[in-house]
């Protein structure tokens, strides 16, 4: 238990210590580059209807995917089908505790606080802005499930999915570009410790 429980804190600090290297990207010299491609994604009117839903989209589809494969597997009765929702559902809560941990910790304002002349977001947003959440979430999303199902018809379309998310909030003046990548890391990083997790719980149920 002793080893379990460290090797589950190992994990977890690489995984807080590979996003806390954006950080070290959004800052100083580096910030020029980021705001000018923030620019450059970021229109004066963000008004697209298809980034919108893009980014709405990320908390129902995550919603939806693990309940999904919970429902099947009551249905079906069918025991690998359940490990798989627990397995996306673990990678949800994981990278929601790292990426909320991580806004505080660094809390860092969004794009159009600091540059009101030069990012124009879709609404009035404001508050921490590293990691992007829903680009976290999304690729938990996206990774868990393409880790578990391992299909390139389900593959494909789960990282064009998160990709547009992380895109929409770039787009929509929400969000730095690290913001986007640190979201993305925490989030496929989240999912390969939740699909480890669960493998360590449920072996000795195989048999």
């Amino acid at each position: 238990m002793n080893k379990f429980t460290l090797r589950i804190h190992m994990i977890m600090k690489r995984l807080v210590i590979v996003s806390m290297l954006f950080t070290v990207l959004a800052t100083g010299n580096a910030q020029n580059w980021e705001i000018d491609l923030a620019k450059s994604i970021n229109p004066h009117y963000p008004n697209s209807g298809y980034w919108k839903f893009m980014s709405a989209s990320t908390y129902l589809i995550s919603a939806a995917v693990p309940a999904s494969l919970l429902t099947a597997g009551f249905i079906e009765n069918d025991a690998a089908l359940k490990r798989k929702s627990y397995s996306v559902f673990g990678g949800i809560v994981i990278e929601i505790i790292i990426s909320e941990s991580l806004k505080s910790a660094i809390n860092r304002k969004r794009p159009a606080e600091d540059y009101p002349m030069d990012i124009f977001p879709y609404r009035d947003m404001r508050g921490r802005s590293f990691p992007s959440g829903h680009t976290s979430m999304a690729f938990a999303t996206a990774t868990s499930l393409s880790l578990e199902l391992r299909k390139w018809y389900v593959v494909v379309p789960a990282y064009l999915w998160a990709g547009s998310v992380g895109y929409s909030r770039m787009y929509l003046g929400v969000h730095y570009p690290t913001d986007v990548l640190a979201g993305a890391v925490v989030g496929a990083g989240s999912a390969y410790v939740s699909r480890w997790l669960n493998q360590k719980l449920f072996r000795n149920k195989k048999s």
